[in-house]
């Protein structure tokens, strides 16, 4: 692939992209969609297509998968919680205290999935992360604690409090000799993609163009881009990694082909998506089979949830938090930002394009929330 961006776009960068990459191995998907499936509370997500805003911007289709109904969570994160704990105790049963790091959503869920098997969770948190983040982790009976210091603190924190205290360590991202349960994790997402498998991806050649997916530490997104590689190979959708301008770390990391730590401030309203160092099995699957890497303003996270929340006309409104935005923020800056013409013109977006997002998350701040769409309603801000 022709490095077009490399040194023209300082929020972009395309690598090269491998035909054939040797990617870790996570669970077979039927077998995570299986155990889905007997949870009393599963229901399928919708997949809702935003045909006026399509119009709007004059391409083909804009699909969105609306994660924010998954499990009553608000996110899409109770998949894979509930599936490593599952695998957790068929591997290791007796387990009764799970300890994790989060910046809200993660630990939300583990505290669910702990609860649902009538174990205890204990949650460490960065100090930023708000007091209503906060007590939506302590409404399924977990201990939050706060940690001074950012999102790789909170993880150092819930390390050391795991080994000293006996506590089984569930975390959604993964380092050097910690792989086993992070595998579970990323497995447990794969059970979106066969809700959709039907509809976009049944047949060998995909209806879809192009997919953005939004990354913290890259685990959810890695495994989108997991099935997508194993589904169609050399001939996936493009694929595009959106995160936060300030907290940057596969940006980074892609740009020097090291897996490396964000450079950036870390103030985003974006805070499922503020994780300072990505995940080694993520970075494993993402280096060699996205096609591309961007960054996003939180200016554009605001005006996307607004565009969600106050649609076109016959669009359905869709409430989505800061982070669960990014996908569709992502397209609108390329529209908008005289940064990303270079990105613009490469990826070749026209009027037939086909188009994928995931709101990963509804108002799980639900203050921000209000702020954001009804504080700001007379910013002018409603559509690209």
């Amino acid at each position: 692939m022709e490095k077009v961006l490399n040194s023209k776009c300082c929020h972009a960068f395309n690598p090269d992209f491998v035909d054939s990459p040797v990617l870790p191995q996570l669970d077979d998907p039927k077998n995570v969609f299986t155990f889905h499936k007997t949870l009393s509370n599963y229901k399928s997500t919708p997949l809702i297509t935003l045909k006026s805003l399509a119009h709007h911007l004059n391409v083909g289709e804009i699909w969105i998968k609306d994660e924010s109904k998954r499990f009553g969570l608000n996110a899409f994160k109770g998949l894979g919680a509930s599936y490593a704990i599952h695998r957790f105790l068929k591997q290791y049963p007796g387990e009764t205290t799970f300890c994790s790091a989060t910046d809200g959503n993660h630990g939300k869920a583990l505290a669910w999935a702990s609860k649902l098997f009538n174990c205890k969770a204990r949650i460490f948190v960065p100090h930023y992360t708000s007091e209503g983040r906060i007590r939506q982790i302590e409404k399924y009976g977990a201990i939050v604690e706060r940690v001074r210091g950012d999102y790789d603190s909170s993880i150092l924190a819930a390390i050391e409090a795991s080994e000293k205290e006996g506590w089984s360590l569930i975390q959604d991202t993964s380092w050097k000799g910690y792989t086993e349960i992070p595998k579970w994790i990323m497995s447990g997402y794969l059970t979106s993609l066969l809700e959709i498998e039907s509809t976009l991806f049944k047949n060998k050649e995909s209806k879809v163009d192009f997919v953005f997916l939004q990354a913290g530490v890259g685990s959810w997104a890695a495994s989108v881009v997991w099935y997508l590689r194993q589904k169609y190979g050399e001939h996936v959708p493009k694929i595009i990694i959106v995160e936060p301008r300030a907290s940057d770390g596969l940006l980074q990391s892609i740009r020097v082909n090291n897996l490396v730590k964000s450079k950036g401030t870390g103030e985003t309203i974006m805070a499922g998506l503020n994780c300072g160092t990505p995940s080694v099995l993520a970075w494993e699957i993402l280096k060699n089979s996205a096609h591309y890497f961007m960054t996003i303003s939180d200016s554009y996270s605001k005006l996307a949830m607004r565009q969600l929340f106050y649609p076109h006309v016959n669009d359905p409104s869709i409430i989505s938090g800061e982070s669960g935005a990014a996908g569709l923020a992502a397209i609108l800056s390329i529209f908008n930002d005289r940064e990303l013409v270079p990105l613009r013109n490469s990826l070749g977006i026209n009027q037939n394009s086909r188009i994928l997002l995931f709101n990963t998350e509804g108002d799980t701040d639900r203050s921000s929330f209000e702020d954001i769409t009804y504080s700001e309603i007379n910013s002018g801000l409603i559509s690209a």
